[in-house]
């Protein structure tokens, strides 16, 4: 058998089911593996072994008694430091955060987790309010990629992305605000799902407003619908949330692609792509064309909505930190304050025109639709840099975003899009490619990334990490 760190969800609950395998004993070797690596990773700030254990033991017996709870049953979980736990500190990367208070909530998505059975973990890295692309914050440090720890996984998602890649955490749970699901899904070479707006119903209410997606993470794309049908089921206390489509995203996910009309863009028609991720999105698009998709270079036509998105983020993160003292300010992630310093200063009118903006974009590729089903770019245009920078080295800009061009529009049209491996760089790096369809169209991203994870997988290709236990081992 596969080792238990590299078996998917499926074929645990598979397992369990057969009686091959017990959720006791996957927990305890996954926590053993998370002992032994995070050390180097530094994805999790949160592990409750006892809880963890006694959680996957009332699985094993409901198992026994051939009464699992739900599609998660005894699958152990990552729970990205955003959403709220019950009887688990909610800390966001921030040392301002009390964690000695009453934690006794859960946020949707975990009550959804929980519904089903899932066997949590623990508690994974992010920045500070999950504010930037990458994962380093001062209450945890920084977080490290799987595949080469010198370098970052991403972000904000990165310890939920570490996580999975490093085969600690079959499933994980991540937020998307600009990309958090989706750029550490492709620096770290693992599935990553941003659903509609609304589809996953989220609370408390983020301060990013409309931008912020909560989604699955996984190594594999069935994982992540298995996931996605768990996460969509409705929670009163998210009036946003769309109504439930009742579907099941596993289903239909074999049907394949024929005739599907896919726009390919390389670059969105403004971009500076990385030559390696160039020729991979290349192979990728003849790839979906022998799946019987009809692709077609074309671009969607908008020029880049970087403005639009820093005034509608800086301004969420200044809302976020409004109630604290310069003091407590002077102890936030440098960049974290120079953002809500600049979001401070503008103006109702400023965030009115922006979302006016961000309406017009939304209807332009709602426009380009009607035209394509699926439009395919790199999620990243450039691979993983080194860890603990929010830019690589001598990049010209400052902040974020400015290298992670493919992702933040899609929040801004509030589009579900998914990030999925297609190749590596000669540094044996990952590159993702995402697929992005019309809002509320979530059944055929995922159809489309299985349908070319199935003829190009790439889930037997693991990070070398595992030489550090080996190393630690002799």
């Amino acid at each position: 058998m596969t080792d238990i760190a590299h078996l998917t969800a499926l074929e645990l609950r598979d397992a369990f089911a057969a009686g091959f395998l017990s959720p006791v004993e996957v927990a305890e070797h996954l926590l053993t593996r998370i002992d032994q690596l995070d050390g180097v990773l530094n994805a999790w700030c949160l592990l409750d072994p006892e809880r963890t254990l006694a959680d996957a033991k009332a699985s094993e017996v409901r198992w026994q008694r051939e009464e699992p709870l739900g599609l998660l049953e005894g699958i152990p979980v990552a729970v990205k430091d955003v959403f709220l736990t019950e009887g688990w500190p909610t800390l966001r990367g921030s040392v301002l955060v009390d964690p000695d208070q009453p934690w006794k909530e859960d946020a949707p998505s975990v009550a959804a987790l929980r519904r089903h059975g899932a066997v949590l973990l623990g508690k994974t890295t992010t920045p500070e309010l999950g504010w930037k692309g990458v994962t380093d914050a001062p209450a945890y440090g920084v977080t490290r990629n799987p595949w080469n720890p010198t370098l970052t996984p991403g972000g904000s998602s990165g310890g939920s992305s570490a996580a999975v890649a490093a085969g600690m955490a079959p499933l994980a749970l991540g937020t998307d605000g600009g990309g958090s699901i989706r750029i550490p899904a492709g620096f770290s070479g693992i599935v990553g799902m941003k659903p509609t707006w609304g589809r996953v119903p989220h609370w408390p209410v983020s301060p990013y407003g409309a931008l912020a997606h909560a989604g699955p993470m996984a190594r594999t794309v069935a994982d992540t619908a298995l996931m996605l049908q768990v996460l969509s089921e409705p929670d009163p206390r998210d009036a946003g949330a769309l109504i439930p489509d009742h579907l099941d995203y596993l289903a239909g996910i074999d049907r394949g692609i024929a005739g599907i009309r896919i726009a390919f863009s390389p670059d969105l028609g403004y971009v500076e792509v990385h030559p390696e991720i160039n020729q991979s999105l290349d192979a990728a698009a003849h790839a979906f064309e022998q799946l019987g998709a009809v692709v077609e270079e074309a671009h969607p036509g908008f020029s880049d909505p970087v403005d639009i998105y820093n005034l509608l983020w800086n301004t969420g993160a200044a809302q976020a930190t409004r109630h604290l003292t310069d003091g407590q300010r002077a102890s936030m992630d440098p960049g974290l304050q120079e953002i809500t310093a600049d979001g401070a200063t503008r103006s109702a009118l400023d965030y009115l025109d922006a979302a006016a903006q961000r309406g017009e974009l939304a209807v332009s590729m709602s426009l380009f639709h009607q035209r394509y089903d699926l439009l395919l770019t790199p999620t990243l245009p450039i691979p993983a840099f080194e860890a603990g920078r929010e830019v690589p080295e001598g990049w010209p800009q400052r902040r974020w975003p400015t290298w992670t061009p493919f992702s933040y529009p899609f929040n801004l049209t509030q589009q579900p899009a998914v990030s999925v491996p297609c190749g590596f760089t000669g540094d044996g790096l990952p590159i993702g490619l995402q697929l992005v369809a019309a809002r509320g169209h979530d059944a055929l991203v995922l159809r489309a990334a299985r349908a070319y994870e199935q003829a190009h997988p790439l889930t037997d290709r693991h990070p070398p990490i595992d030489k550090t236990i080996n190393e630690r081992e002799v």
